[in-house]
């Protein structure tokens, strides 16, 4: 008989354990027990070991009024504010857009402890219904307030066939060592077309945990774009499945990477029928002493022959003590399809920094341009304009700290 060896908890696997009892999950208490956060020997978790990164855990977040200016502003979108997790007054929704709550994660379970452990905490979610195509930018606008607190968050966003909508979401915090959980569901129509963007502005104290999963069915067409600017720790994990032919997905992603800050996006994209496509392109800067880190999975499956598949991670290190981490990974198991990735790391290219310096340019300022051309990519793939530029306002702010 085998019996099962206790591993030993950390503080703060003991206190997330307790905060599993407190809510009444019991069984994912037991469970999370057993397993504990994951460490290196997770292969999804290989760089980011949680069980040596996460050394606290601050107590679950008690409701708030949220009010105030937004922290990331958008001219003439519509915004649903969520407050320590409770979703306040979103106020008249535009035409084909309904809004709610519905009890609960939206997550599908998987085999995932930052994924389980958004299923067991969640008390609701947030829940849009897109019945039509929508004109203004929809902006869920999360904010912790107060002092430091441990909010777990969710969001079921159903586009119905032939619709075409943009949705952000950003994560903001007040300036304490808060820890977020968002777990977000997309699942787009036959023909539907959307932009969905998530966007990580929390105080360089908090740790922020984000998983956007994504259904897409026939002809549909999806943007997603992930930027984490601000917590000291963030992992951001987004799972694709098509399952409708003809869709496309454009995954783009950003990490904004300072001191000693440790930034992961982790993507694992399926493509389960046939005559699909999909383009995966993920920047990481990092100067200080900050680690970023890019995993990027494309699986084929059998049958889904005529799939075209493109990934690419590119980075860019400011200084010495700076690390960039990179592992993508093809699984294939149809034979008429066109995949491949690529991958690129280095520093400030000398002959460019020559050219401008020789035209009279100053060092820092040359810099600053070729840095932003880098970065831009990711924020000149946004239609809308005055999204676009709210997003190119957090890479100029990025930009300005190192300054």
């Amino acid at each position: 008989m085998n019996v099962q060896t206790p591993i030993r908890l950390t503080a703060a696997e003991e206190s997330l354990a307790a905060q599993l009892e407190s809510v009444g999950a019991g069984d994912a208490a037991v469970r999370f027990r057993e397993a504990g956060l994951p460490t290196r020997r997770v292969e999804a978790y290989h760089y980011t070991d949680l069980k040596v990164l996460l050394s606290e855990v601050p107590p679950l977040a008690e409701a708030v009024a949220g009010t105030g200016a937004p922290v990331f502003d958008i001219p003439g979108a519509y915004r649903i504010v969520v407050a320590n997790g409770v979703m306040q007054n979103a106020g008249t929704a535009p035409a084909g857009v309904i809004t709610g709550k519905v009890g609960g994660s939206t997550l599908t379970m998987r085999d995932d402890t930052v994924v389980r452990l958004n299923s067991a905490l969640v008390k609701e979610a947030v829940n849009i219904e897109l019945a039509g195509s929508v004109d203004p930018v929809i902006h869920i606008d999360r904010r912790t307030d107060g002092d430091a607190a441990h909010v777990a968050t969710g969001s079921k966003i159903t586009v119905a066939p032939g619709a075409r909508a943009t949705v952000i979401e950003t994560v903001a915090t007040s300036d304490a060592g808060h820890m977020g959980n968002l777990g977000t569901y997309v699942a787009l129509g036959e023909g539907a077309e959307v932009t969905h963007i998530v966007v990580d502005l929390s105080a360089t104290q908090a740790t922020q945990f984000s998983t956007l999963e994504y259904r897409i069915d026939a002809n549909a067409k999806l943007m997603s774009i992930v930027i984490q600017a601000g917590a000291n720790l963030a992992r951001a994990q987004i799972f694709a499945n098509f399952v409708g032919e003809g869709a496309h997905g454009d995954f783009f992603g950003l990490n904004l990477i300072d001191t000693d800050q440790h930034r992961d996006i982790t993507l694992d994209v399926t493509h389960g029928v046939p005559n699909t496509t999909s383009t995966e392109l993920f920047k990481q800067i990092g100067r200080g002493h900050g680690k970023g880190v890019f995993q990027g999975k494309i699986t084929v499956a059998k049958d889904a022959q005529k799939t075209d598949a493109k990934m690419m991670s590119q980075g860019l290190m400011l200084s010495e003590g700076a690390e960039i981490l990179t592992k993508p990974e093809l699984v294939i198991f149809a034979d008429d399809v066109v995949c491949g990735h690529g991958a690129t790391c280095g520093d400030l290219d000398e002959t460019w920094m020559f050219y401008l310096m020789s035209r009279g340019i100053p060092k820092a300022e040359a810099e600053t341009i070729l840095i932003r051309a880098f970065l831009e990519e990711i924020v000149d793939a946004v239609e809308d304009e005055a999204l676009g530029e709210a997003l190119s306002g957090i890479v100029d702010g990025w930009l300005a700290q190192g300054a």
